[in-house]
């Protein structure tokens, strides 16, 4: 017997394996989980008791990642069963206290273990204690945690009209349940052993409406001053508002709350408000789209109205120019975000905006941020070695893994970006976006991006090789519902011209969008603004330390040569690699008490000193200078340098650095 299921487990091995190799690249979409998969998360079981004093218990592993699972029972039996994910075992137990082992196992053979504890007892369970709590951040849900002596799992009857089916779990663990209506409700806790008498326990709870937010509204991005034009909102500058309600609104109560720090209008029980910026008309012609965030429990939908007086004042209305634009609350207690394209505003002009009428359906209570008028900036972005970081040109080129499939987009306000919905949890690479580039080993980059969920949840970004092997080096960011910029700093392990950055993103559920991605060399230059001290700064390829001077707390290299010589005999140098046929931007602030030249340049630090050389001519004035420079010549001992003996008079150089140019 013990012969035949090995043979059954080797066998299964070899046809996963011939699977595996039989399948394509553009089958998996990329197999870089060789080096970016991680082991399952989360691992835990189910377990359900017979009421039959017959020991059954029925186990069901469950984790993140995982495709199938070792359970180790915890008694006499000494071999595991192996269970498939999303299946269960059953196995008879003598009454007593067990630690049942399982060991989880990913894809790729990464394990994750987990060690739970099992009560089975034929006595009914006793000292019933059941903890019911509403959820401090989720409107109208309930959590349930119970314990009791001799129990092994508990249901709960959570007592919602048309849901009979109980919520199951272990003793120790937590039920949950989100209701349609909040009120009062009969919840019934059954705690069962593994004896015919289960104990119960049922209790009047009521269930509450989180009626406000909990968390403020989304931080709006940086823009420049002139790109928008604020009504409401921390983040900008606000034009002037005469009132954010008249005497002629129809509304309970209109107010301004502090949520995490950051202001807030309400309008209770709102049918319509008007607000008014008569003293000071805004004129939005030159905006795109007006945004506001909006969160409710109770309102369906929310209209916006802009007034323009068309330059002839209020005129009892008769030269107004007025439009109504209304948006569906589809999110009940969350923050949601409309960018209201200008042109939705038939016939408005925007040039004399007096008047702003809100209004709700049905009558309800919303609360209201960041309400401003915006423009797409026209500068650039600048993605560094990141082709289309913006995704303003569409997919290319990033792609589904390392095929040729085009990312998933999507468009608000005008702005397109990345967007993706994890349905459920799986392993990172699973779903991914990817850029192919040139990434240098042993280079560090810095990766920039901005992300954003439905949920909190974990991303993997990073950088590597895009083909057999997939070295790689990643680094996790937890990103959050508020879109965030994020900066991490990744030193390459691996390099080729056509390596990529990547975003590894179906280890957790939820949505990812990302936007604005960009890669950047970090400075190849150590100490280039000489803050440190002279390190690892030398006179030639020596070891002496470069001269220096401190004017106003701000230390700089400086030299004063004598007399002219040869380029080479007043020298400044760092080590650093070189790559050959590689250009670089080298760039430094210098200044002198005369006008003077000096060659800077990159090059080889011995013998047969290839280098290339550009002359800068420095003045009395402090400036900047940059130059590019393609390298003849390459080393992993190479350097900077700075050739400063061919005239006489002071050099002063500060701030250099040395990129490796997009």
């Amino acid at each position: 017997m013990i012969i035949m299921k090995t043979y059954k487990y080797i066998l299964s091995v070899v046809l996963f394996i011939t699977a595996v190799i039989s399948c394509t690249q553009d089958e998996f979409g990329s197999l870089d989980f060789v080096d970016t998969a991680v082991a399952p998360k989360n691992v835990t079981a189910l377990f359900s008791v017979t009421q039959d004093n017959t020991g059954t218990v029925t186990i069901a592993p469950n984790s993140e990642g995982a495709v199938s699972y070792d359970v180790y029972p915890g008694d006499a039996t000494t071999e595991f069963v192996k269970v498939a994910q999303g299946k269960s075992l059953k196995h008879v137990y003598a009454e007593g206290n067990y630690n049942v082992k399982i060991v989880a196992t990913g894809i790729t053979g990464l394990k994750t273990e987990s060690t739970l504890p099992l009560v089975v007892s034929f006595k009914a369970p006793e000292n019933l204690v059941a903890e019911i709590l509403n959820d401090p951040t989720v409107s109208k849900k309930v959590n349930v945690t119970v314990t009791a002596d001799y129990a092994t799992s508990f249901e709960v009857y959570f007592g919602e009209e048309g849901n009979d089916e109980p919520v199951p779990a272990n003793i120790g663990e937590t039920a949950s349940y989100v209701y349609q209506e909040a009120g009062t409700y009969s919840i019934r806790v059954v705690a069962k052993s593994a004896a015919i008498e289960t104990t119960e326990y049922t209790e009047e709870f009521e269930v509450t409406e989180i009626l406000q937010p909990l968390v403020k509204a989304p931080t709006p991005p940086a823009r420049n001053a002139a790109d928008v034009i604020s009504m409401f909102s921390d983040k900008y500058t606000q034009t002037t508002v005469d009132m954010f309600v008249t005497d002629w609104s129809v509304v309970a109560l209109q107010e301004e709350i502090t949520i995490q720090d950051n202001k807030t209008l309400v309008y209770r029980e709102l049918s319509y408000a008007g607000i008014i910026t008569e003293v000071e008309p805004m004129n939005a012609s030159g905006m795109e789209f007006f945004h506001f965030d909006v969160w409710s429990t109770n309102v369906e939908t929310f209209k916006v109205k802009f007034v323009d007086f068309n330059g002839t004042g209020w005129n009892n209305g008769s030269d107004n120019i007025e439009f109504e634009v209304e948006r569906a609350i589809t999110e009940e207690g969350k923050w949601m975000s409309f960018d209201i394209p200008l042109s939705d505003f038939e016939g408005v002009p925007f040039s004399d905006i007096n008047q702003m009428v809100i209004s709700a359906l049905p009558v309800g209570t919303v609360f209201l941020d960041n309400m401003y008028f915006y423009k797409m900036s026209d500068e650039q972005f600048d993605g560094g070695f990141v082709i289309n970081g913006d995704f303003e040109s569409g997919a290319e080129p990033w792609t589904i893994g390392v095929g040729t499939d085009p990312v998933p987009l999507a468009t608000t306000g005008g702005n397109t970006y990345y967007s993706v919905n994890v349905a459920n949890a799986g392993n990172p690479w699973e779903v991914n976006m990817s850029q192919k580039l040139e990434i240098i080993n042993g280079a560090t980059y810095t990766l920039s991006f901005d992300a954003w969920s439905d949920t909190d949840r974990p991303i993997l970004p990073g950088i590597g090789l895009s083909a057999d092997p997939w070295t790689n080096v990643t680094q996790e960011v937890n990103i959050t519902t508020t879109k965030q910029t994020y900066t991490i700093t990744l030193t390459a392990n691996a390099g080729a011209s056509d390596a990529r950055v990547f975003f590894d993103l179906g280890a957790a559920a939820g949505a990812v969008n990302i936007d604005n991605v960009s890669l950047f060399l970090e400075n190849l230059v150590t100490n280039g603004d000489f803050e440190n001290g002279a390190e690892p700064w030398t006179i030639g390829v020596g070891t002496d330390p470069v001269p220096l001077a401190t004017t106003g707390g701000n230390t700089y290299y400086s030299v004063n040569v004598a007399n002219a010589g040869n380029p080479w005999e007043v020298n400044m140098s760092q080590k650093l690699e070189i790559i050959n046929g590689t250009t670089y931007t080298l760039s430094f602030d210098a200044w002198s008490d005369t006008d003077r030249p000096i060659l800077p340049g990159i090059g080889l630090s011995a013998d047969p000193w290839t280098n290339v050389t550009q002359e800068v001519s420095i003045t009395t004035t402090k400036q900047t200078y940059e130059i590019t420079l393609t390298a003849n010549a390459g080393a992993s001992d190479a350097r900077v340098f700075f050739d400063l003996g061919a005239a006489a008079g002071a050099v002063n150089i500060d701030n250099v650095s040395l990129f490796i140019k997009n």
